[in-house]
């Protein structure tokens, strides 16, 4: 029996949109001719893998079938929450349509995850398949590349030759607290799950036994047309919202985790993109999109919806003029050099591979004070990203009119 991949492709990605009411929905962002949840369907077009369910909700439909279309992917099953109740109604619902065997093993994606090396995902996966039971479920942790407070870490402990059972989960610690999880070997917890379908029964019977029947009665119910089932919403709004993690996770003991050495990253945050560009800034780097200023040079490196990618480049001894904008914010990742930072009354200096975040309207500046120059990937985020929307209170180069 081959493996069922399930996507799950309802979150909005609010995170890189803080302040945004409008906003394109993270997994559905061009980065530069390619998405995440395209990035997602190639990675199950594997022979391991049957064909793929995604979940998702009414408002991301055309989206997903957009990707679908464009991945060629012609089999497939899409499951339409009715309402928002986060990703345990969403697992289970999924893993309840009637033509999944009860013994069919699902591997669970979340849709925006951005995952390299994944032929080595993908033969853990399959190693792993015969130690699935009606009760167990696998998680996958990364090893972590720094003391990031931006995922949740997990601890384990080896019960057999090639299974390492989870003994602790620790929610997105402080920096400090991190150091001392990596000390102990803890890993960083991707949101994949790999389990049963009779596992999730089994788990949501014994621990979530109203949202159990309410999705059964929401998919017993459903209409099904176009490949789609349209949950009940009258039954699916009875399910209790909870994240799969707080519903099953946190109260099941049969927890096993599956240890990976690859490069991984959810794309949380404008920092982690930039280091997208900073590695693939060849790929994106064109002539026609270098300028030139007194202070140094900048290179338009990807435009999308709402976001403007920059490689700032500022000489020795240069500055570029302490100004604001009125319709954007900004998030620096520094690459090279050691510039001193203004944001209103705080200045201090920053290292390569440390960040910074301009919120809208705060007056800011960037200083080279040494003789090697600074590089800063700059994404800019906002409804206006023009050239015009600068306003400038000082300048070296006499550039205030």
């Amino acid at each position: 029996m081959k493996i069922r991949p399930v996507i799950l492709c309802g979150g909005a990605g609010t995170r890189l949109w803080p302040k945004q009411k409008k906003h394109q929905a993270k997994q559905f962002i061009d980065f530069g001719g390619w998405s995440l949840i395209q990035k997602t369907l190639e990675r199950i077009k594997k022979p391991v893998f049957d064909y793929p369910i995604i979940s998702t909700n009414l408002k991301y439909l055309k989206d997903v079938r957009k990707s679908l279309k464009k991945n060629k992917v012609k089999k497939y099953k899409i499951v339409l929450e009715p309402a928002k109740k986060n990703t345990a109604p969403a697992i289970l619902s999924s893993a309840l349509i009637k033509d999944i065997p009860l013994k069919q093993p699902l591997m669970y994606f979340a849709a925006d995850h951005l995952i390299e090396k994944s032929h080595i995902l993908n033969r853990s996966i399959n190693k792993n398949k015969s130690n699935l039971d009606d009760q167990n479920i696998f998680i996958f942790g990364i090893k972590p590349t720094n003391p990031s407070s931006e995922y949740g870490y997990f601890l384990t402990k080896k019960i057999k030759k090639n299974i390492n059972k989870v003994t602790k989960f620790i929610e997105k610690p402080k920096t400090s607290k991190a150091k001392q999880v990596i000390k102990n070997k803890g890993y960083w917890n991707s949101g994949m799950f790999y389990l049963r379908k009779d596992s999730i029964i089994n788990n949501f019977k014994k621990y979530q036994n109203k949202t159990y029947k309410s999705c059964l009665e929401a998919i017993n119910k459903a209409k099904y047309r176009n490949n789609t089932y349209y949950l009940n919403k009258k039954a699916f709004s009875k399910s209790v919202e909870k994240s799969f993690d707080y519903a099953i996770l946190e109260k099941t003991k049969k927890i096993n985790a599956i240890k990976l050495d690859i490069p991984w990253s959810d794309l949380g945050s404008w920092r982690e993109i930039s280091k997208i560009y900073k590695r693939d800034k060849a790929k994106y780097f064109k002539k026609k999109n270098v300028y030139y200023r007194p202070w140094g040079r900048y290179v338009n490196l990807f435009e999308g919806k709402n976001f403007l990618v920059k490689e700032l480049t500022v000489n020795s001894k240069s500055s570029i003029s302490l100004q604001k904008h009125h319709h954007r914010s900004e998030h620096w990742m520094i690459t090279h050099g050691k510039p001193k930072i203004t944001i209103n009354k705080q200045r201090f200096y920053k290292k390569p591979e440390e960040s910074v975040f301009i919120p809208t309207g705060a007056i800011h500046r960037i200083e080279n004070h040494f003789k090697k120059p600074v590089k800063i990937i700059e994404v800019q985020t906002g409804p206006i990203l023009k050239e015009t929307d600068i306003v400038r209170f000082q300048d070296i180069y006499g550039r205030i009119k």
